[in-house]
């Protein structure tokens, strides 16, 4: 049977998915706050530039997969762009919606999908966006395919992910961060070591920019970018369904 990567550890497929649903379970209730804590606020403009990049416009029909809380979806609903928020854990999905309440935030759809078997039908929208989600998912080049299948033709599509790092030395210091810090601060905050480390480990197994943009051209994309932010530790991906 073939293994997928769940951390540093190789696991069925389906023990990933299992997996990956129940850590994020278990933070669904404080992941923005951890976020801010584990990037020292920068997730924040990283989210912005990406939604610079989507360049939302009024009226257009957005999926934001692996949605969760809401932080990219917000940010475009404001900008007139119809947004279906859609992630695998409705743990997620409920902390989003309830944030959407709190700031009077309306005409977002709140879908539970999972990114690799979507239930839409083809070319339902006009962007396609992920941020931070992609590598949870089990089959990713699945995923790809059906961001492909159910985008308008001229639909686009942007991802967010932590990436490597070229910087020489950064590299190092962000990797003493990651491994020592991180699960220390998901204990403290959280109160959960184990996912952040797991989250931590997933970003290493994660592929590199040039092998990841490959895999979003294997899908069918084309004219397809990289811009790597921090010397490529966080990537935003793009491209274009024609």
């Amino acid at each position: 049977m073939d293994k997928v990567s769940f951390g540093f550890e190789d696991v069925a497929p389906e023990e990933k998915t299992r997996r990956v649903g129940t850590v994020f379970s278990r933070v669904a209730a404080r992941y923005d706050i951890m976020n801010d804590f584990m990037s020292a606020g920068l997730h924040r403009p990283w989210k912005d530039m990406f939604v610079r990049r989507v360049k939302p416009r009024a009226g257009e029909s957005i999926l934001d997969m692996a949605g969760g809380t809401g932080d990219i979806a917000f940010r475009m609903a404001r900008q007139g762009a119809h947004v279906t928020v859609s992630d695998i854990n409705e743990d997620m999905l409920g902390v989003g919606k309830e944030r959407a309440t709190k700031q009077r935030l309306e005409g977002l759809r709140w879908i539970p999908q999972n990114a690799e078997e979507l239930s839409f039908g083809d070319g339902q929208f006009d962007a396609y966006t992920i941020a931070f989600g992609i590598r949870n998912v089990t089959h990713i080049q699945k995923a790809l395919g059906e961001a492909h299948r159910v985008l308008k033709i001229g639909g686009r599509f942007f991802c967010l992910e932590f990436s490597t790092t070229t910087w020489p030395g950064f590299d190092k210091i962000y990797d003493a961060y990651s491994m020592r810090v991180v699960p220390k601060i998901g204990k403290v905050v959280a109160r959960d070591e184990d996912s952040y480390r797991y989250l931590v480990e997933s970003i290493r197994r994660f592929p590199p920019m040039g092998e990841f943009k490959a895999m979003i051209e294997k899908a069918g994309f084309v004219q397809t970018r990289v811009e790597p932010i921090l010397g490529g530790l966080v990537a935003i991906h793009s491209g274009w369904k024609v």
